[in-house]
């Protein structure tokens, strides 16, 4: 069946429905369909469109597709177009002609854009829950790393001693602002567009207020031709889905270059690696390499959407039919990779005598600047100063530690015997006590933060 005809004189070109067709895509939606409908026909009765029995027996039937889609024994039929007919078929075959009565005042436009909203709504905390599963492995992590102190990078070039335990925190907090945008979304997703109709609004005395309510959304839609036709929260939804696949990409690069022969910082347990069907002793880390594809697949369902949306002439166009199938897929990914990533973290090995091997003294190089700021010379000065000796130490080829107190003295008298005191790793690490530092007690105040203490 379809849930229109009448005007047409010739069935749809065979192709045509194929193409048509988002019965594929939009199943997914089965149970939020049901719901709606349910609220729908509670409105309706209560609008005293539906008389008591045809409401009894509607509810009665449309508990019993409920039913069989969560238990897995719903039989889809050739005919149905999209989950909207699917259900109202089924519904037919249970009840008979008083089916046809529950799409008074509604259309398919209001009815999916509802569907869409109510699953999103019980998307958003399960991707939360997935979160903060790799959050607790990551916060785990900088628990147990203590004193371990690594390379800083910028440019990929070693810049500044940091601790382990900052640099997983740094990937925590990217996360904690993907939460945040999500839960934010909440609030832009949580509006009901059922009773707008096709673009008008409904003509039936609904009170959409407490139909609302009923389907657990904030408020009613206030135009109804804006209703049927936002997609914004779709959008939304991929970009923060596509934020975290960038953070979660990040992630990945530095995993799959710090677990490298090159740098050897950590090692991936067995149950995380894979290997290569030629090279015996390869180990590969290919959870985060995928990780790191999947980021591109996100951006590009973003930017798809995003192109979707940009010209459409009327409320409601045909186009929205392909808002669903990034925003299901995208979803899929996160789910697939959050849980498969956390797992890897929990269990990687930490290499610290491999990290503190990768530390020299030229990274303390600001800190032989600063040394001489506590001499009161203007720090631009002593920027220059310490490039000179950076310079020269690489002439010798030997570390700025083994530069001589004469070496540099020449270059400031300013310097005395104690400067060779700012080339030990842990001391620059612990002068980052500031807010936000990298030091042993401004870590520790994080990770207080974080646990609410």
């Amino acid at each position: 069946m379809t849930l229109w005809g009448g005007r047409f004189t010739q069935s749809l070109d065979s192709l045509a429905w194929a193409l048509n067709s988002s019965l594929p895509v939009d199943q997914r939606m089965a149970i939020q369909d049901v719901d709606g409908s349910i609220a729908w026909a509670d409105a309706l009765h209560k609008a005293n469109i539906l008389l008591d029995e045809e409401h009894a027996s509607i509810s009665l039937g449309l508990a019993t597709v409920k039913e069989e889609f969560a238990s897995g024994q719903f039989s889809f039929a050739p005919s149905d177009e999209d989950i909207h007919t699917a259900v109202e078929r089924r519904l037919t075959e249970l009840i008979g002609v008083t089916a046809g009565k529950l799409h008074t005042g509604r259309s398919r436009n209001d009815q999916v854009a509802t569907d869409f909203r109510l699953w999103m709504l019980q998307a958003i905390p399960e991707l939360d829950s997935a979160f903060k599963n790799l959050q607790s492995a990551l916060l785990e992590q900088a628990e147990l790393a203590g004193e371990t102190i690594m390379p800083g990078y910028t440019h990929l070039q070693r810049a500044q001693p940091i601790l382990l335990s900052h640099w997983w925190l740094s990937h925590y907090h990217p996360l904690e602002r993907d939460r945040e945008r999500l839960a934010d979304l909440v609030k832009r997703v949580s509006i009901l567009p059922l009773g707008s109709g096709a673009l008008a609004g409904t003509p039936v005395p609904v009170d959409r207020a407490a139909l609302a309510e009923s389907l657990g959304f904030a408020v009613a839609s206030p135009n109804s031709l804006d209703s049927v036709s936002d997609r914004d929260f779709a959008a939304e939804f991929l970009f923060c889905v596509t934020m975290t696949g960038i953070h979660l990409s990040k992630l990945s690069e530095q995993i799959v270059l710090y677990t490298s022969a090159e740098f050897g910082f950590f090692e991936l347990s067995d149950a995380f690696s894979t290997g290569s069907s030629l090279m015996p002793q390869k180990k590969n880390p290919d959870v985060f390499e995928l990780t790191r594809g999947k980021a591109g697949t996100l951006i590009g369902m973003l930017t798809g959407l995003l192109a979707t949306l940009k010209g459409l002439p009327s409320t409601y166009d045909k186009d929205l039919q392909e808002d669903k199938a990034p925003v299901f897929a995208a979803t899929d990914t996160l789910l697939a990779i959050l849980p498969v990533i956390a797992g890897a973290i929990n269990t990687i090995t930490a290499k610290p005598q491999r990290m503190r091997n990768a530390i020299d003294s030229f990274m303390m190089a600001t800190d032989l600047a600063d040394y001489l700021v506590g001499k009161r010379i203007p720090f631009r000065e002593t920027h220059a100063i310490a490039g000179k000796a950076v310079r020269e130490a690489g002439e010798k080829k030997v570390g700025l530690e083994e530069l001589s107190l004469e070496a540099y003295q020449a270059l400031s008298p300013a310097f005395e015997a104690d400067v060779y005191q700012v080339f030990d790793p842990m001391k620059s690490v612990e002068k980052r006590n500031a807010i936000g530092g990298t030091s042993l007690q401004s870590v520790k105040n994080q990770i207080k933060q974080i646990k609410g203490e």
